[in-house]
């Protein structure tokens, strides 16, 4: 998103988050703040990747939006869903959107432009672009993109993806350095940064990520969605969100492998790409007619999606650490329904899980735990309720859009 001036005396004009890429729900959480900025006085560009294979939010200005907001899309080659594995043909094409940001930025020319979820060679040419013309580049910090690059090729290539992975930390550092500030999702990247990157950590802000419990309502489980897809009357385990890299799909196979002679369990499955589409493959060939894979939905279906379920699942590949914060599980708290994690013990949405008693979390590995949660939780109609009841009073505790998009006009607005 980016801004302009306001009428209002000292209000700084900025820019907010210009570029949303490939998470499940990262356009669905920021396109509320956009609105949020704008309604409290700011013009704000809310600028997006087009041709993405996840699900957004509501893009276009609606009758109750500040007469400040504007959505725009930026171009993106139409085949990146096709070749978005293929980290050959994939990378052209982000660069060409990160050129064509740049682009829309020294048109635009706003005072501070806030980006994230932005692979490294993307976000150069926003960094660049922004310092031309005179504004204030803010790295929203959602993960580490060049550390998982530097390890995936050291791992395929050992020797050129060592140079390749150097590389891509070189950009990061550089991107760092320009920026005006730093936002990142958890405490637990402040040290990754000052270590890998040389970030002072005076420079950090955190601002945990957030879930719009404002269009999140809890739905009864007996609604207009789960009645069209024939759930209303079953006990529904539910994954809703990307399947990656950073993923285990074999879990949820062997999830509806455990539950297959039970008739009254479905496992769905709401997701597009490479994850879906092996599952896809494995149920068919094990022949689960139990699992139902199902395309995005609408988000303004979410909820009733969301209420469909009876266990709510996550899964996260060890590798990923504390490096990823899956904008799924944030949405599911929402929901009053209970999770089910499968991710390394240290993320922070397992801590907020296990924490605040929102449900139930195991390894990324240990399948037999996580079967072993899959039946306590079909046989335990108390204690899903507690779980679910919790997860929502932490929800409403602390995913107010107005309390955070305060916080972000703070860090916006401060002299760096």
């Amino acid at each position: 998103m980016s801004c302009t001036p306001s009428v209002q005396p000292g209000i700084t004009r900025f820019s907010g988050k210009l570029a949303g890429w490939p998470r499940s729900t990262e356009l669905s959480k920021t396109v509320p703040l956009s609105r949020a900025l704008a309604a409290r006085g700011h013009e704000v560009v809310h600028a997006f990747a087009g041709s993405l294979q996840t699900p957004r939010g509501d893009l276009e200005r609606g009758p109750g939006d500040a007469a400040t907001l504007e959505f725009r899309e930026i171009p993106m080659d139409p085949r990146y869903p096709r070749y978005k594995y293929s980290f050959r043909r994939r990378r052209g094409m982000e660069i060409r959107y990160g050129h064509a940001a740049a682009d829309f930025i020294r048109r635009w020319k706003p005072d501070a432009v806030l980006s994230g979820n932005t692979p490294t060679e993307t976000q150069e040419p926003i960094t660049r672009a922004t310092a031309e013309c005179g504004g204030r580049f803010y790295y929203w910090v959602q993960d580490f993109y060049s550390l998982a690059v530097d390890k995936l090729l050291r791992n395929k290539i050992p020797v050129a993806g060592g140079f390749i992975g150097a590389w891509y930390r070189l950009l990061d550092r550089r991107q760092f350095e320009r920026s005006s500030g730093i936002v990142t999702i958890t405490d637990d990247f402040t040290p990754i940064l000052a270590a890998e990157f040389g970030v002072d950590p005076a420079r950090i802000s955190v601002v945990p990520n957030w879930a719009v419990i404002e269009e999140l309502p809890v739905l009864p489980k007996d609604n207009a969605w789960s009645r069209r897809h024939g759930l209303h009357d079953k006990f529904v385990f539910l994954y809703s969100g990307t399947i990656g890299m950073k993923h285990n799909p074999a879990m949820l196979l062997e999830l509806a492998r455990r539950f297959q002679g039970d008739p009254s369990v479905a496992v769905v499955i709401v997701s597009e790409g490479l994850g879906a589409d092996w599952l896809r493959r494995e149920s068919a060939a094990a022949g689960l007619s139990n699992l139902r894979l199902l395309p995005y939905q609408p988000f303004a279906e979410l909820p009733a999606l969301l209420a469909s379920g009876d266990v709510l699942v996550g899964i996260l590949d060890e590798d990923a650490g504390a490096f990823s914060v899956p904008s799924k599980t944030l949405s599911y708290l929402c929901a009053a329904r209970p999770l089910l994690l499968a991710v390394p013990m240290d993320n922070l949405t397992a801590r907020i899980t296990r924490d605040h008693g929102a449900g139930l979390t195991v390894g990324p590995r240990d399948l037999e735990g996580f079967l072993a949660a899959t039946s306590f939780l079909h046989a335990s109609p108390a204690e899903r309720a507690e779980f679910g009841r919790k997860a929502r009073e932490y929800a409403e505790l602390n995913f107010a859009i107005g309390k955070t998009a305060a916080t972000f006009e703070r860090i916006l607005n401060a002299k760096p």
